[in-house]
């Protein structure tokens, strides 16, 4: 009898844009694949077998049923894989490009999945997040994700204030969003440096320290009418300001082009958010 559920210490990623961007990553350590006989084909298609690290054990759609929950969209294709370790701040921004998106207590891992999307697809250099008071890495984590979990590197600091005071030493121009902002996002964007970008959780908000750590409070251009924007949505709309306002408009970014594709249905994300203590 093959036992389906997750042993301690690993996780089931689902869906095949997530499946194929893990077996397709060196750092991901691999378990299980289980494949219906339409995603063996479907998977082959986006990723060559020969780069599949793991044989594939063949199963009937109703075997998902055994360790993924009802509404799971996992399209036939599931793997069973260890986290990825988080990497240190500073390999990552002196290993990758771009700006760095720090979530303030952001806990629903579906809002941080589509947050890793937009990073992915704008070119952040990583995303930095709290080893407490942030999700853990999960299959649902993963789908909404849809691949950008292998692609964009993520770093857990105990403490987010000193981590963002280690960016700024590190040259970085730290922006925190925030609605009573005097400048528009656009507006303070630095083209002489690398910057950092603050995402609060949506019903608090920026917690105190990092308002006062933050080097400008910025907001984004909205008609009054709507007092903010998903978490997730927001991090979308800033991360495209932020590639935009960082290079020539000849060379600004093109969100219909950078976008990866998403499979299975659209992302919905929570409007609200669980309340942690400060």
């Amino acid at each position: 009898m093959i036992r389906d559920a997750a042993p301690g210490g690993t996780l089931w990623l689902y869906g095949l844009h997530a499946v194929a961007a893990a077996l397709a990553n060196p750092r991901r350590r691999l378990k299980r694949l289980l494949l219906t006989v339409e995603a063996e084909a479907a998977l082959a298609e986006r990723l060559p077998r020969q780069s599949w690290r793991i044989p594939a054990e063949r199963v009937e759609r109703n075997r998902f049923q055994t360790f993924l929950l009802e509404d799971s969209i996992h399209q036939g294709a599931a793997l069973l894989s260890e986290p990825l370790q988080p990497l240190p701040l500073e390999d990552c921004i002196a290993t990758r490009p771009g700006p760095v998106l720090v979530l303030d207590q952001v806990t629903d891992p579906r809002n941080v999945g589509a947050i890793l999307r937009s990073a992915a697809a704008f070119g952040a250099a990583c995303v930095v997040m709290q080893d407490r008071h942030a999700p853990p890495e999960t299959g649902a984590l993963a789908r909404a994700a849809s691949g950008a979990l292998e692609l964009v590197p993520i770093s857990r600091e105990v403490n987010l204030s000193r981590a963002i005071v280690a960016l700024q030493k590190a040259g970085f121009w730290v922006l925190g969003l925030a609605g009573e902002g005097k400048r528009s996002l656009g507006e303070a964007v630095p083209r002489d440096r690398r910057c950092v970008l603050v995402l609060g959780a949506e019903d608090a908000g920026l917690r105190r320290l990092q308002r006062e750590t933050c080097d400008e409070l910025v907001r984004l251009p909205m008609v009054p009418e709507v007092e903010s924007l998903n978490v997730a949505a927001a991090a979308a709309v800033a991360l495209y300001e932020i590639a935009r306002g960082a290079l020539p408009d000849d060379e600004a970014p093109d969100p219909q082009d950078e976008l990866p594709e998403e499979d299975g249905e659209a992302f919905e994300p929570d409007l609200e958010e669980e309340e942690d203590p400060e």
